[in-house]
Order: C-alpha cells, then sequence, then structure tokens
C-alpha cells in the first residue's frame, strides 16, 4: 500500500492524460456513494459513523460546496434544507439514494439562473461610482442573506463593485457590461453542462472532506491527474485548454509535445470536433470543457485528430483538420533541480554554495523499484554529486511551496543527510505505531545544510524539515511555519474494493483516505503547529489565512512518545545565525517592504471590503503605483551582490560544462495577454502541472468570477510584481547569507557569542 501526503487542493484536469477515451459503461453513482461512505466509516483515522451529526455537517458542507461566498441561497433556503435533510443525509448516502443530490442542485441551479437575470437588470442601469459605500469582497464567513429582498441589496453592491472593477481595468478591451454579460453567460454554461453524474459526484467528494479536509472522492479523471502529478509524465498531444464562448481554445502549448513539435496547432485555436483515428468527429461547441478533455485524452502512438477554427481567422466557418499522435510528455519544470551560487563568503574570498529547487515528493507509483521509475530521491542523489563535483560547501534544500507527495521519498530523501535511523512516526485509529527508518548508513551530504520553508510547505516536506531539525542535522530557515499538514492518506480505487463497480480497473474513481496521522521523532505533531522555522524570515505568506488551521474540520493536535535517535554531533549555532540575520533584516529594505506589505495585507483582510467610490479607489490604485514606483527606483541604486548562479537540471547534471543564469525583465504585453477574461477554473490543463489553487479552493464558477473581481485592484501589477519577486528574491539572499554563517561559524567556531552552539 502507497502512503501520500499532500494538500487537498483539487488537481487540474489533464488534457494529455495515459488513459483511452473509450470508457465502459459508468458505474452506478448509487454503488460509489455506498462504498464510500462505507469506507469511510471503517477505514477513516477517525472511525467516525455516519450518523446524524455527520449528516448536518455534511449538508452544511454540501451547500457551502455550491454557494462559497453565500450569495445565491437564502436563510429561508437553508433552513428548508436543513428540516428535510439535515437527520437523514447519512441514509441516503448509505442506501446509495440521490435524490437529495438532485433536489438541493436544481433549487440552486434555479436560484442562479434567477440571480443571473437580475444581475443583468443591473447592468442595464447607470451607476457614478460616487456613493460612499463599500462592499465585502470574501462572504464565506457571513450569513445567508435571510431573504431575497436581501439577497437583492447585496447583490446590487457587488454587481456595482465588478462594473467599478472594469471600469479601473486600464487593460480593458470590451465596456464593462460586455464583460460581466460575458462572464455570467459562462457561469450559466457551466451550470447547464452540468450532468447527472456530476451532480452526484459531488456527493461523495463533499463527504470525505467532512470527515476531514484531506480526504477526497476522486472521479477516475482525477484520479489519472493525480498519478501524473505524482510520476511527472503523461500521455497525450501537449496543450492547455481554456473555455470562451462555447468552445475549447488553445491557451498555451506544453514546449516539447507532440502539438508543439507539430506545428501546425496555435494558440488562439478553437476546437470545433475531435475525432479518434479514421472514426467521425464529433461535434465540440458547447460542450463540457472536461468532456472535450476526455475526447483528446488517448493511449501513446494513437491518433487524435482536431477541427479548429484558426484563432487568426475572420470568417469563423472555416475549418482546419489537424491530426497529432499521442506521445509521452516529461514534466520538466516540476522536477528537482539545483543551482550553483557563487558569491564572496564571509572573509572575502569567493565561495560555491549550492540551492536545490524541489517543488514536490514525486513517485512513480506505478513502476515502483523499476530504473526508470521517477523518483525524488533519486533525482535529488544525481544533483547533489553534481555540486559535489563542483565543490560547494554549503547547501539549501529549497521547499517553499512543496506541497508534499510521497511518505517513501520523504522518508528515502531525509536518509541523504542522516546515517540511518528513525524518520518519522504514524499512528492508525487503533493506536498503533508504525516508525519508518532510514536503514542506509550512507550519507550523500555531510555539511552545512539549510531547509528553506514557507507556509507552504506541508505534509512530506514538514516530515523532512522536521526530522532534519530533530536530528540538529539543518537549520531550518523561513516563515513562522509550516502549513501543519500531520496525516496521512492512501488511495483506494474502488473498483479493486468493490469490483462490481468496475471490474478490477479505476473507472469508479478512487477514495483517497486519511488513515494515519504523523509524527516526529521527538514525539510531537506538525499537525495544526507546522515545523517551526530556526531563522524567521518577513514573508508575505505568512499569515493565518494560510495553513491547516485555516481549513474546515482538521483533525485535533496531539503526541506520542519519542524514539531513540543520535542527534547529529556538529553544533549549528542558531542563536549566532539568529542574531546575524536579524541585523541584515532590520537594514534591508527588501524586508522592510515585505513588512508594510503584510501589515496592508492584513489590514484589507481584517476590513474585508473595498469602496465603490471610483476616485477613493483610485486614490488606492495611485498609491500602491507610488509605493511601487519608489520601491523600483530605490531598487534601481541598489548594487547587486557579486554573484554568479549556474543552473543544473536534470537534462544537463552530467554535461561538463555549467550552464550561467539568465533573469529577463517581465514581458508586460506577454503577462497581459494571458489575463484575459478568463477566470480561475476555466482552463485544463494539458501538461498536468499541479495548479495554483489552495488546499479550500472548492469555490463554485459563479462566486469564484466575482470574488476574483472584487478582490484586486491591480492584477497586473501584482502579475509584474510576481515577476519581480522571482528575479530579486530578499528570503532567498538571506537564506545564502545565513547558510554562509553557517559555514563560517562551523569552520571557525571561537566567532561564536558564548553558550550559542546548538
Amino acid at each position: 500500500m502507497k502512503f501520500f501526503l499532500a494538500f487537498c487542493a483539487p488537481l487540474a484536469v489533464s488534457v494529455a492524460l495515459s488513459a483511452t477515451h473509450l470508457r465502459a459503461e459508468a458505474p452506478d453513482p448509487g454503488q460509489i456513494e455506498i462504498s464510500v461512505g462505507r469506507l469511510l466509516e471503517q477505514g477513516h483515522y477517525s472511525r467516525m459513523k455516519l450518523d446524524e451529526k455527520v449528516s448536518q455537517r455534511f449538508l452544511k458542507n454540501y451547500l457551502e460546496g455550491l454557494d462559497y461566498n453565500h450569495l445565491y441561497f437564502t436563510q429561508k433556503d437553508v433552513d428548508l434544507f436543513t428540516l428535510k435533510f439535515g437527520n437523514s443525509l447519512n441514509n441516503d448516502v448509505l442506501l446509495g439514494n440521490p435524490d437529495p443530490a438532485f433536489t438541493i442542485f436544481n433549487i440552486y441551479k434555479k436560484r442562479v439562473e434567477d440571480r443571473v437575470a437580475k444581475i443583468k437588470e443591473l447592468l442595464a442601469q447607470k451607476y457614478d461610482f460616487t456613493s460612499d459605500r463599500s462592499v465585502e469582497v470574501n462572504r464565506q464567513k457571513a450569513a445567508w442573506p435571510k431573504d431575497d429582498a436581501e439577497a437583492d441589496l447585496l447583490w446590487k453592491d457587488r454587481v456595482e463593485g465588478e462594473l467599478l472593477q472594469e471600469v479601473l481595468n486600464k487593460h480593458a478591451i470590451n465596456p464593462p457590461a460586455k464583460v460581466l454579460t460575458r462572464r455570467y453567460d459562462q457561469v450559466l454554461r457551466s451550470l447547464h453542462e452540468q450532468t447527472k453524474e456530476d451532480i452526484i459526484k459531488g456527493f461523495p467528494t463533499i463527504l470525505a472532506q467532512t470527515y476531514d479536509p484531506h480526504s477526497e472522492y476522486m472521479s477516475k479523471s482525477e484520479l489519472d491527474n493525480f498519478q501524473i502529478n505524482m510520476r511527472l509524465s503523461l500521455v497525450g498531444i501537449g496543450a492547455v485548454l481554456n473555455s470562451e464562448d462555447g468552445y475549447a481554445k488553445i491557451a498555451e502549448l506544453v514546449p516539447g509535445g507532440p502539438a508543439s513539435k507539430d506545428g501546425r496547432l496555435k494558440v488562439g485555436d478553437r476546437v470545433a470536433a475531435v475525432a479518434q483515428g479514421d472514426k467521425d468527429f464529433v461535434d465540440s461547441v458547447d460542450m463540457k470543457l472536461d468532456k472535450v478533455v476526455e475526447m483528446i485524452r488517448g493511449k501513446k502512438d494513437t491518433i487524435v485528430r482536431l477541427q479548429v477554427i484558426p484563432g487568426n481567422a475572420a470568417d469563423t466557418s472555416v475549418r482546419k483538420i489537424i491530426e497529432i499522435k499521442r506521445d509521452e510528455i516529461k514534466l520538466k519544470e516540476q522536477e528537482a533541480k539545483a543551482e550553483i551560487i557563487e558569491r564572496p563568503g564571509p572573509d572575502g574570498n569567493p565561495i560555491r554554495l549550492g540551492w536545490v529547487i524541489l517543488p514536490s515528493f514525486y513517485a512513480d507509483m506505478e513502476h515502483t523499484g523499476a530504473a526508470d521509475a521517477k523518483s525524488t530521491t533519486k533525482d535529488v542523489l544525481a544533483l547533489i554529486n553534481r555540486l559535489k563535483q563542483e565543490h560547494i560547501q554549503g547547501l539549501v534544500m529549497d521547499l517553499r511551496h512543496n506541497g508534499g507527495g510521497s511518505l517513501e521519498e520523504a522518508v528515502n530523501l531525509t536518509g541523504l543527510f542522516i546515517k540511518r535511523g528513525p524518520v518519522v512516526q504514524a499512528k492508525d485509529s487503533s493506536g498503533s505505531i508504525h516508525v519508518s527508518k532510514d536503514r542506509d548508513p550512507s550519507v550523500a551530504w555531510d555539511g552545512p545544510l539549510i531547509v528553506c520553508t514557507n507556509r507552504l510547505s506541508a505534509s512530506a516536506s514538514e516530515i523532512f524539515a522536521a526530522a532534519l531539525q530533530d536530528y540538529n542535522r539543518a537549520v531550518i530557515v523561513g516563515d513562522s511555519s509550516t502549513f501543519g499538514k500531520g496525516t496521512v492518506q492512501t488511495m483506494l480505487e474502488i473498483g479493486r474494493i468493490m469490483p462490481f463497480l468496475g471490474g478490477g480497473n479505476n473507472e469508479a474513481g478512487a477514495l483517497k483516505l486519511t488513515i494515519q496521522k504523523f509524527y516526529r521523532i521527538a514525539g510531537g505533531s506538525t499537525q495544526h503547529k507546522g515545523v517551526e522555522a530556526d531563522v524567521h524570515l518577513p514573508s508575505l505568506f505568512d499569515h493565518q489565512e494560510i495553513g491547516e488551521s485555516a481549513l474546515k474540520g482538521p483533525l485535533p493536535y496531539d503526541t506520542v512518545a519519542p524514539v531513540d535517535f543520535d542527534k547529529w554531533d556538529r553544533p549549528l549555532f542558531k542563536n549566532d545565525l539568529r542574531q546575524r540575520s536579524g541585523v541584515r533584516i532590520a537594514a534591508d529594505p527588501e524586508f522592510r517592504y515585505i513588512n508594510e506589505d503584510l501589515d496592508i495585507l492584513k489590514k484589507r483582510l481584517a476590513e474585508n471590503r473595498v469602496s465603490l467610490n471610483e476616485k477613493a479607489r483610485r486614490a488606492e490604485i495611485e498609491e500602491d503605483k507610488q509605493r511601487r514606483d519608489q520601491r523600483e527606483a530605490a531598487r534601481e541604486k541598489v548594487k547587486r551582490p557579486d554573484a554568479k548562479t549556474y543552473v543544473i537540471t536534470l537534462d544537463n547534471v552530467k554535461k561538463p560544462d555549467l550552464q550561467l543564469a539568465t533573469y529577463d525583465k517581465p514581458d508586460k504585453k506577454s503577462a497581459d495577454a494571458k489575463t484575459g477574461d478568463s477566470k480561475p477554473g476555466d482552463v485544463k490543463s494539458a501538461d498536468g502541472k499541479p495548479g495554483d489553487s489552495k488546499p479550500s479552493d472548492s469555490k463554485s464558477s459563479s462566486e469564484t468570477s466575482a470574488a476574483t473581481a472584487l478582490d484586486d485592484d491591480a492584477a497586473d501589477d501584482d502579475a509584474e510584481a510576481t515577476n519581480r519577486s522571482e528575479r530579486f528574491d530578499p528570503i532567498k539572499t538571506e537564506t545564502l547569507n545565513i547558510l554562509s554563517d553557517l559555514i563560517d561559524l562551523q569552520r571557525n567556531p571561537k566567532t561564536a557569542t558564548a553558550s550559542t552552539a546548538k
């Protein structure tokens, strides 16, 4: 049985998976409901019975899954649902009764249809944006409007806010009312595309997440996607699609993929029909994007034909037919990679520092043990061996934004930096504790080591960081703590457990089930608390809206007895590192900027409102712009550190020459072109990359679009700021400074302050 640890964020759907689009007859959704309910009762860590108490929470979560921002249902609706289903959903699930799902969804659908009709009436009105009113941005914790009259008032302000947002859009192409009309037409189109299977599938999905935030039901396509993200390869054409005006539109081509190599399919082209090999075309206009995706999927070396409207065609009746052979695509951007940073050391002499970037703990679980099976540990070992050949004096493992992955890889990777010994403890629902150990006495890197984390470092990342901290092997640098996910999941393919649902295949999908909690070898849990940094660096991610404690229904924190292990016998001088870093941070304008922005962010999150006054909003935008301009002017005067950076990938790790890194200025035009009118959730990724969605990201498309419109006064400026931060990363710079200090202190311990050599 394979265990893994990762965020519960929804995975992006891939166009180019390794599964045929031709399926056997779909399994009975009612039987899937029954199976998921029984597996949760019998297999979940909590062993919680699917009773009336769970039923009430399940109903609440289901309603919020549909109406995330409490915009469409009224309290009257909720009261009626509670009266009718609050104490009986558990029985409906265990009996495989889909009626509640249909009843609730159909009422939701009617509420959205009625609301969009009213929205279009509001869009026809004139607004001068001179009021002193404001509108609530995030209504996740707000009460549902008590009745239609209160909902009408809420939406009046909301639509005015969305219109003002478009008025303030300095890159607007269409009039605000037209943009919003298209947006809500898309909301309706997405709603009407929901099939009976889609509606019923939502039930076990929300039910699983009622047990804890990291359990979830995955459909077949979602399971395929999960496996792609773990093994970092897929079979397909290599294209990213989004939905626009009823068409599946090519948003991006994966470099090196079949479509990119073929050269005929272009970004902007729209797919009108899809055919398998020499079979007839199936019209895909106004088809749900997931269904188009499913038709384009296929096995290696099979042919898919696309009937395409060229993006540059003046006449939309023009069609071209493109035949593409599906092939395997390696997802290089999610592999481990490394850098060599050559810079002056504390004594002025040049030193070389290694930096390994690890986006996730990936593994090819289907081909474990095979020579060519994908493995985080194997890849990182290859990078470290090359870094050692280049005579690095210290190493950083960068786990920022690493949401986890394979438990086995977390244990094995830890083993590269310690002699044999325990790495993590795991307790099951019966209280039995299993200790995972590194049994290999060899050490790949025994020099100075830092692990760089942030609030988005979760699960397997936390096991790795916690073990090295407990062994006193590495200094943890970054946000005050990591995410705080201390649970272990396994993947149960329902068709294998319940053969009558799929003949042993994965047609019935899978249940990602929380079966254990993990604990540090020192006895504490990372659940809720995460791994606290030894040296804290200011960061915009370091706030309470990110982390396990911000999710619904997380399992509680607790402890177990520690196990015996031998700590690393070299001092890490943590107090000295904190003191030296603190002096630099206080004098560094970049960290001052981060602290200023963090204060602004916390203030805006607390206020949770934006003004409906155009003059006031423009003043805020101008204030933000002036602040950015002043910072950019100040940055231009700052002398860059005298350093060179060389990039090492798994493709060039054995090549004799080093590749010098280059940092280009962001292409603003390109960034704007990618933004357009698309909304979160509209893009279906053909490259299988994990999305940027948050662990709690379960918004419906209608609410996502509204929240997006109100939540950001300068999206393009933020995109530019993100590109800039990638070129000018103060956290990376300071982490390298801390590593240089660690090298210096371990080499010259007499320079340490008294009683600080820990």
